[in-house]
């Protein structure tokens, strides 16, 4: 082998990073049962900016199908009950106080397809990612391979790139295929 080496170890890190991604926008699909991370999007117009939700309260879960959000700043609860009624999320804030209720109502058919074709986009643009970094490895093949690396070298390396791509892709389908297997159970 010549002494050009291509770093797989980044390529991989990266890959991995879309593999996060992926996990943390699964987190915040919602499946039936209440989840803390269901309302990570959800930002509150908070002192002029918009404030991630869990950043002006408490979030909780305390039984599987309700999630209360303790708000420390009570001239924030208003905008806080505005923010999670306008989030999208299906789910209707109940005020106790400066506790909001969020109980997460049970998903009938038609969103369960809904939430999987969503499970499916967010599969899809974590490949793309995957792709993207793949991209990037052939490309430093081919500089390589204008530096001076040897055919065999490059072809070593492609396939190692390659493999590298598919054990990625394939966790990503896992992950879909968990996903919407959780989405679907009733």
């Amino acid at each position: 082998m010549s002494d050009v080496e291509i770093d797989l170890d980044d390529l991989d890190r990266r890959m991995d990073g879309a593999l996060a991604a992926l996990r943390t926008e699964f987190a915040a699909l919602r499946t039936g049962r209440a989840s803390a991370a269901m309302l990570d999007p959800v930002m509150v117009d908070a002192y002029g900016a918009k404030t991630p939700i869990n950043q002006i309260g408490t979030i909780n879960v305390p039984e599987p199908r309700m999630i209360t959000v303790n708000v420390w700043d009570k001239s924030l609860i208003g905008a806080a009950e505005k923010a999670l009624r306008n989030s999208g999320l299906g789910i209707n804030p109940q005020l106790n106080g400066p506790i909001i209720m969020l109980p997460v109502p049970e998903l009938n058919e038609e969103r369960r397809r809904e939430l999987a074709k969503v499970a499916a986009q967010y599969a899809e643009n974590a490949r793309i990612a995957v792709r993207n970094v793949r991209r990037d490895g052939m490309d430093q093949i081919r500089k390589a391979k204008a530096d001076g690396m040897s055919e065999d070298d490059q072809k070593f390396w492609e396939t190692e790139v390659q493999e590298l791509t598919d054990t990625h892709i394939k966790t990503v389908d896992e992950a879909l295929e968990t996903k919407r297997a959780e989405i679907m159970q009733v």
